[in-house]
């Protein structure tokens, strides 16, 4: 398989994980701020606009840390080169380029999801359309893994479709906890406090994982407990030992085609092994800043190897 195919799913697949994530995200700042006076609405959208890596953008556009002005501004902005719908745009464009690689159900699928955004996000969105606007972002996300997942064959498109996905996925959930420990919380004084369980309920919001959370916890909000949840637990889809375990598959089977291990291979290798034979005490004794920062930063060796070793062009 030529490079310029396996960069050209891989980023498709990102791009739409990405999108999918800005959204919950989006929507899970949008109901905390609506609790919150002025003061700590602002802080919340600009905690937004730190997860995502869009602060320093937006600041450059010398805009107001409102509602309106961050949602726009992550979702359509055409100033903004990542914005949400420059996603959708770059997940097409990158799926033109492999078009023939992938089967007319997925080609469709993130097609007919750049037009749906397209016009939703024509004009400024307000507070009454927001939540069509993100659950739109959603679904149509959705609709592409879905006809990924049922149509297309197990070979290393499909694989290097699912690398994407995780990488994604895991850098989210990542930069989420990270943020929320250092961005949310006024002080360290509110550690424990009802303002902090809240925060807490947030970060499970932005990975699509209250319920699952409350399921397995009784509803009890706990920092340990939700720490654990999202980096440690295999069950939970977006927890970070989930997707490691699925990078290892997916690479696994790279391996299997190519014949032969590389580089990214190791680096996967020893980052799973590492979250394997750790515990939550071990990971709040070390620093939980300290332990996600660690984790970013392969995640991002990882992906930089993966386009390396598969000779990724862009």
């Amino acid at each position: 398989m030529l490079g310029r195919s396996a960069n050209g799913i891989f980023w498709m697949m990102r791009n739409l994980e990405r999108a999918e994530n800005t959204a919950r995200l989006l929507d899970a700042g949008f109901r905390l701020a609506l609790t919150r006076g002025q003061s700590a609405a602002r802080e919340e959208w600009r905690s937004v606009l730190v997860t995502i890596g869009q602060d320093v953008e937006f600041a450059r556009h010398n805009l107001d840390y409102t509602g309106p002005s961050v949602t726009n501004f992550i979702l359509r902005d055409r100033d903004n080169p990542g914005s949400v719908l420059a996603m959708f745009e770059s997940a097409r464009s990158n799926a033109r380029t492999v078009r023939t690689a992938i089967t007319r159900e997925v080609w469709e699928a993130t097609n007919e999801s750049w037009m749906v955004l397209r016009e939703l996000l024509s004009r400024p969105v307000r507070a009454g359309n927001l939540g069509e606007v993100l659950a739109a972002i959603r679904r149509q996300s959705t609709l592409v893994r879905g006809a990924m997942d049922g149509t297309m064959l197990r070979n290393e498109i499909f694989n290097f479709a699912r690398i994407g996905t995780f990488i994604e996925r895991a850098d989210n959930t990542a930069r989420i906890l990270d943020v929320k420990y250092h961005l949310l919380l006024p002080s360290v004084g509110w550690v424990g406090s009802t303002l902090d369980n809240a925060q807490w309920e947030t970060v499970l919001r932005s990975v699509a994982g209250e319920r699952a959370y409350r399921w397995l916890n009784a509803g009890s909000m706990d920092a340990r407990g939700i720490a654990e949840f999202l980096i440690l637990d295999g069950r939970f889809p977006r927890s970070l030992t989930f997707c490691y375990e699925k990078l290892r598959s997916n690479m696994a089977s790279l391996a299997r085609e190519y014949g032969q291990e590389t580089p990214a291979h190791e680096l996967l290798r020893d980052a799973g092994s590492r979250m394997h034979h750790t515990n939550t005490a071990q990971i709040f004794e070390y620093g939980l800043h300290e332990t996600i920062v660690t984790v970013i930063a392969g995640i991002k060796a990882i992906a930089e190897a993966i386009a390396a070793d598969y000779r990724f062009t862009v």
